[in-house]
């Protein structure tokens, strides 16, 4: 491992900037040498930002985001079914863990990786031809984090119904049976707790530790019951939730690093041990496997394999790890597509980040697949993330505003959105900064009638 206090390499950026610049005629060729070092911020102060239409202001608040409206269809069609079955003779013990069990399989198998491709591939596939309000509702497939939380708590309700009735029924199931659904009720219910937003954001890591070690302790308690219940007819379904549990593990490896540190704010790590991700995926890395996993966007270079990620300073994880930087590190399964992965919905898009957050833009904004434009804010850009990342940045993005907030101060971000939205005639914008400023940005874009997405922080 060797640890630099320099810039990106600029021979990685110049390969990726030829690449793409092999893709535009002479003219934007030459467009493509200029390499400003900041925008100019006056025409974006006097910008005008429509108010938003009161309407879409109730329909775009975080209360009803797609990510909850897919948790209460899910709640909503398990509390039709139970009132349907209530209104014809109930539902038996037996009925009662298979409905638990399915909705314990809609929890896991969403948050399968594989599954979470396959998701993205198919919403980014539609044509840009389609009506734009189709796309935008396609864009937000990142949500499907819904459906996991959905049947997470339909699956912890129909066990505690189960629960209900051996009890009512004077222990009819044995006493083993009725010990492990006790086992299993306790066991969600410190899942689902931990899991709620304010004490998940207050206590990550004990949500994730509970989360991890709860859901194998749910597993095996399943697996337990379905076997004194002689229920030969789920095994097959547990054996797929297991398998597809099992499988990140499975390709669980300790692979060397190499990291440069251009500043005390920001670590640059480069892997290479033959996986080289697509534009617009992130990979998990940890260096306690069982402890913690913390995912990031990846940046392949052009020409060869292997990738980078950003680890920026902003928590106790991510400053141990820039200042004790590590030889080796954890990576789990296989990479996933982000948030970035769907600008291939729209014609136009405008790449909204602060600060470190320019990192999962980076390779989308370099490979250049979809026309876009940039804006950026962040503190002294070229001392804090070096002149190649920059330069780079402006090689392929002449237009590209870069708002140094040490000598600019902090902008009004929705703005800066909407006037690069409305200058640049795009169809959506990608947010990527800090979960208030994120929202700000998602909601002022959306109440005002334009596409936006931005991360949720559900994991």
């Amino acid at each position: 491992m060797t640890t630099d206090r320099l810039s990106l390499p600029a021979r990685e950026f110049a390969t990726g900037i030829e690449a793409v610049a092999a893709r535009f005629d002479s003219r934007e060729r030459s467009a493509l040498s200029a390499s400003p070092s900041a925008a100019s911020p006056s025409a974006v102060r006097e910008a005008e930002v429509p108010p938003p239409g009161p309407w879409r202001r109730f329909a775009t608040s975080s209360r009803l985001m797609h990510y909850n409206r897919l948790a209460a269809v899910v709640v909503a069609a398990n509390a039709g079914y139970a009132g349907y079955r209530l209104m014809h003779g109930g539902v038996p013990a037996s009925g009662l863990a298979h409905l638990a069990l399915a909705n314990f399989a809609l929890a896991v198998l969403i948050r399968q990786q594989y599954v979470i491709n396959l998701l993205y591939g198919l919403a980014s596939a539609a044509p840009v031809r389609w009506p734009l309000r189709v796309r935008w509702t396609l864009g937000k497939v990142y949500h499907y984090g819904g459906l996991h939380v959905g049947g997470a708590i339909g699956g912890s309700l129909w066990t505690l119904a189960l629960v209900g009735v051996l009890a009512a029924d004077g222990l009819a199931g044995g006493i083993a049976s009725m010990a492990v659904s006790c086992a299993l009720t306790a066991v969600l219910a410190g899942m689902l707790v931990t899991a709620l937003p304010p004490l998940r954001t207050r206590r990550h890591d004990r949500f994730e530790l509970t989360h991890r070690f709860g859901g194998w302790a749910a597993l095996l308690l399943v697996w337990a019951q379905a076997a004194l219940s002689h229920d030969t007819a789920s095994l097959w379904l547990l054996g797929v939730l297991t398998l597809s549990i099992a499988l990140p593990w499975l390709r669980l490896r300790k692979v060397p690093v190499r990291v440069e540190r251009p500043s005390d704010h920001v670590a640059i790590v480069h892997f290479d041990y033959g996986v080289t991700p697509w534009v617009g995926s992130t990979s998990v890395i940890s260096r306690s496997p069982l402890l913690e996993w913390h995912s990031f966007a990846n940046l392949p270079p052009v020409g060869r394999t292997g990738f980078r990620v950003t680890v920026s300073r902003a928590g106790d994880w991510t400053a141990r790890f820039i200042d004790h930087p590590p030889s080796h590190l954890w990576v789990k399964g296989i990479p996933v597509s982000g948030v970035s992965k769907i600008e291939s919905l729209f014609k136009r898009v405008v790449y909204v980040a602060t600060g470190s957050g320019i990192g999962p833009c980076l390779n989308n904004l370099l490979a250049a697949q979809v026309p876009a434009r940039l804006v950026w804010v962040t503190r002294d850009p070229r001392t804090t993330y070096g002149d190649a990342l920059v330069d780079s940045i402006f090689a392929v993005h002449p237009d590209a505003l870069v708002w140094d907030s040490t000598r600019q101060g902090r902008p009004d971000l929705v703005r800066l959105a909407y006037t690069a939205w409305r200058d640049f005639d795009a169809e959506a914008v990608i947010c990527v900064s800090n979960k208030p400023l994120t929202w700000k940005v998602v909601h002022g874009m959306e109440s005002r009638g334009i596409p936006a997405y931005g991360a949720i922080w559900d994991s």
